[in-house]
């Protein structure tokens, strides 16, 4: 009699990331430095800050703090921001010196702030009724997906490139797309690899994206996952020059999934750019992160996804979700919903949440540097530590 052979279960997954010239993360990044800019004068402002970019125009909307508002130079702030992604000329139709600036932030509604601030700061309510996700898996070093991952990784390569001149023929507006196959859950190589990159009228040559695809296979080697039959294919259309926001509008928060994990868990919906740590679909995924990968971290799981959810001026979550996708070692994910909403070691309070991060004084950091190539998986952001890992194994124990 043969032996019966378990097969084992083969997928491919993909994920894309997008450049900082991109004209969503354009935008993103002018409204991530606005907000940086109001908590530098006031930690505690309320920022709901909305961008839109086009040929030669940028728009600011939204609500800002009225006393926080008089005090900073939004146009002063967009103008610098696009500056430094690298939009400095004319002929591009959208550059840093020549755009026009229409500004119309407004105050506060008055609505927003009764719900949320408190006679008591560790009384704040949240900022938003909502549910958010966080998700941590052992598949990469980063605890993250490995097609977000080096999908962000090969597009800061290339911008690192143009803004050294070695590629000065590339300009700022890039996608990257990354298809990995899965056996058994763990990524086994990479299928394709899709690179479209904005160059010059003079760089749109074969030759160039030729030597795109040999720097992205080499870049991509040490990952272990190029094979001989991974396929590279470079501005497939055979020409991407006009780009950036003269090619197509941005507009903030239209990336959610390049912010966070590529499609592979769960999104609640809510972007984050512009928002200040009051706005829980900002602050509690970045939480839920920082939970779900202390989770993994701990051994817990190889693989967890958390959902929260809040209600609007209520300081405390109404619910907790766990999925470990039966990859779980000894806990059960009724018992890490129970740890969680215990507050014992991660609180999920608004006010709680925000101080455990310091998200209203970033040291080391800015708001501006996770606007683009996602905000989870660079360590040097607050929600990346694995400082609760010990915690965990002593209360599982």
């Amino acid at each position: 009699m043969k032996e019966n052979k378990v097969l084992a279960h083969r997928h491919v997954f993909t994920s894309e990331s997008v450049s900082e010239g991109h004209p969503d993360k354009v935008a993103d990044q002018i409204s991530d430095a606005v907000l940086d800019a109001c908590l530098k004068i006031e930690p505690k402002a309320r920022v709901a800050c909305e961008t839109m970019v086009g040929p030669d125009v940028v728009v600011n909307m939204g609500e800002i703090t009225a006393e926080v508002l008089k005090e900073i130079d939004t146009e002063k702030i967009a103008r610098r921001v696009v500056e430094r992604i690298g939009y400095t000329s004319e002929e591009e139709h959208f550059a840093a010196k020549n755009f026009q600036y229409f500004n119309w932030l407004h105050s506060q509604s008055a609505d927003i702030s009764r719900g949320v601030d408190r006679a008591a700061p560790e009384s704040q309510g949240a900022g938003d009724q909502g549910m958010m996700f966080g998700y941590a898996t052992r598949e990469t070093p980063q605890f993250m997906p490995a097609p977000i991952v080096y999908s962000h990784a090969l597009l800061r390569m290339f911008s690192e490139k143009r803004r050294s001149g070695e590629l000065g023929w590339l300009r700022p507006d890039a996608k990257s797309q990354i298809s990995a196959v899965y056996e058994n859950g763990k990524p086994i190589a990479i299928d394709t690899v899709v690179l479209s990159h904005q160059t010059t009228a003079k760089g749109a040559k074969k030759a160039n994206y030729k030597l795109l695809a040999e720097t992205a296979k080499e870049f991509l080697a040490p990952t272990g996952l190029i094979t001989k039959k991974t396929k590279f294919l470079v501005n497939p259309t055979g020409k991407f020059v006009i780009g950036g926001p003269c090619g197509d509008s941005g507009l903030t928060g239209r990336k959610i999934i390049v912010d966070t994990y590529g499609g592979m868990a769960s999104h609640g919906g809510g972007a984050f750019s512009g928002k200040d740590p009051s706005k829980v679909d900002r602050s509690a995924a970045y939480y839920a992160r920082y939970a779900a990968k202390n989770i993994v971290a701990a051994g817990l799981a190889e693989r967890c996804q958390i959902q929260v959810a809040y209600a609007i001026g209520i300081d405390k979550p109404v619910s907790f979700c766990v999925k470990t996708f039966s990859t779980a070692n000894g806990v059960s994910n009724e018992e890490l919903e129970k740890m969680l909403s215990s507050g014992e070691i991660f609180d999920f309070r608004p006010y709680a949440l925000t101080k455990d991060l310091a998200l209203e004084k970033p040291k080391g950091w800015s708001y501006e540097e996770t606007a683009a190539y996602g905000h989870f998986g660079r360590e040097n952001f607050p929600w990346e530590k694995t400082d609760k890992v010990k915690e965990l194994k002593k209360y599982f124990r």
